[in-house]
């Protein structure tokens, strides 16, 4: 699968553009799904699997590649479906999720295809509460799934949730209590995790799933005469969403008078050292990589700490 991956570069040349590069690929059947490029480090064959004891049934196994040891996860089997059969003969995605590397085997890989996140939309309704897909979208004509790899990862290997004693400033929440954070995730488990570690700060939380529903609620916050800089402690939001990516809401904020001076932290499962280039390039306040409860409440609690006692209202000449 050489040459499949474009450059990081080139890549880079979408922030800000609401666009983004999927890389399609098949499970068991008809299917196809789709990932984003950004999160892929590369395609491989599947490399020989050494068993694992006591490992999760949806690990096949580990894969020695490139010097370091990487888990290789059954993307059929991870959705609740059987087993790939015949492994030696599928391909291997290297991703990069929460500052760690793991494997996801795939039946065949086909292409990559560059799309406007405004035509990759919310899963249907009836799809239930159980479901795998964070989004979908079409490409030709037929349908493609986005399945929802951190619900995946949540469940095959847990994160830790609870903060450690002494990240979080006794009485902060007190400092702000007429304020809440506002959550941008499309994705179920992120929201929940991101909502558990700042409402056990006992701070108020308010969720939108993507950057366009939530740019649509800030602007009804002005509508209905609400400054947002008294309602708001600071927006924690996703990059990969459907509709509007956060790298565009944060635009949008930043090109808003009333708006612009919200404080946006990037939290998000994509990292490199070209996520950092890019908030620069979008004006975020800050990037962190998920999930890290403590490095999440420790941000929370700095920013508490920063606007108390003093004026929240933006400048005059916003």
């Amino acid at each position: 699968m050489a040459g499949v991956m474009d450059s990081v570069n080139q890549r880079t040349q979408l922030v800000g553009q609401n666009r983004l590069e999927l890389l399609l690929f098949r499970l068991g059947g008809q299917q196809m799904y789709g990932i984003n490029v950004f999160k892929v480090k590369e395609v491989l064959q599947c490399p020989s699997l050494n068993a694992i004891p006591g490992r999760n049934r949806v690990v096949r196994g580990v894969a020695h590649i490139r010097g370091g040891t990487i888990p290789i996860m059954d993307m059929n089997l991870a959705i609740g479906r059987k087993e790939l059969p015949d492994i030696e003969s599928c391909f291997v995605i290297i991703t990069e999720y929460n500052r760690t590397a793991q494997g996801f085997l795939v039946r065949s890989v086909e292409r990559i295809v560059n799309m406007n996140w405004g035509d990759i939309h919310p899963p249907p309704k009836g799809a239930g509460k159980e479901h795998y897909l964070t989004a979908v979208t079409q490409v030709d004509g037929q349908l493609v799934e986005i399945i929802d790899v951190e619900k995946i990862l949540a469940e095959v290997s847990p994160a830790k949730e609870q903060v450690s004693v002494g990240v979080v400033s006794e009485g902060i929440a007190e400092k702000v209590v007429q304020k809440h954070v506002l959550i941008v995730d499309d994705s179920t488990i992120a929201r929940k995790q991101i909502q558990r570690v700042v409402e056990g700060m006992g701070i108020q939380t308010t969720i939108k799933k993507d950057g366009q529903e939530a740019l649509h609620y800030l602007l009804d916050l002005i509508k209905e005469g609400k400054n947002p800089y008294e309602e708001l402690v600071m927006i924690i939001c996703d990059i990969e969403m459907p509709e509007m990516d956060g790298y565009t809401f944060t635009a949008e904020v930043r090109n808003h008078p009333l708006l612009k001076k919200l404080h946006i932290i990037l939290h998000t499962s994509l990292s490199g050292v070209f996520n950092e280039a890019m908030v620069r390039k979008v004006g975020a306040d800050d990037f962190l990589a998920k999930f890290h409860p403590d490095e999440l409440a420790s941000r929370v609690n700095d920013r508490v700490l920063a606007i108390t006692g003093e004026n929240l209202l933006p400048p005059t000449d916003v």
